[in-house]
């Protein structure tokens, strides 16, 4: 696990982040801090960007891991891409800036956990 090592002020408020910039606290986060993330890193999310992330919190809620993008792609990959088959490369272009890691920051899931992706 990262040592936490900064206090960092998103959305207006302080929340404590780790030295790679993800929430210490997985119940820190709300809608907010995703667009504050967002924005921080040059991304305008988009309904394609909200499905995946909702997606990521209650698979992460329920599971305690994140989801491969195996399992994002046939979860809920007709709603990320409705008129041609969602695949990984889709998945990485909405998070351009580290795929499905950048997807986990801005889903608020704990670093340590995000390796898988």
């Amino acid at each position: 696990m990262t040592a936490l090592n900064t206090v960092g002020e998103l959305a207006g408020r302080e929340v404590q982040l780790n030295r790679k910039g993800f929430l210490a606290r997985f119940e820190d986060w709300d809608n907010e801090l995703a667009y504050a993330m967002a924005e921080e890193e040059g991304l305008t999310l988009t309904e394609c960007h909200w499905t995946v992330i909702e997606f990521l919190r209650e698979y992460y809620a329920f599971h305690e891991i994140p989801p491969s993008p195996k399992v994002i792609i046939r979860a809920i990959g007709e709603k990320v891409s409705q008129h041609t088959p969602c695949t990984r490369k889709k998945l990485e272009s909405l998070f351009p800036q580290g795929g499905c890691k950048q997807a986990c920051r801005i889903a608020g899931l704990p670093d340590h956990y995000c390796h898988s992706c």
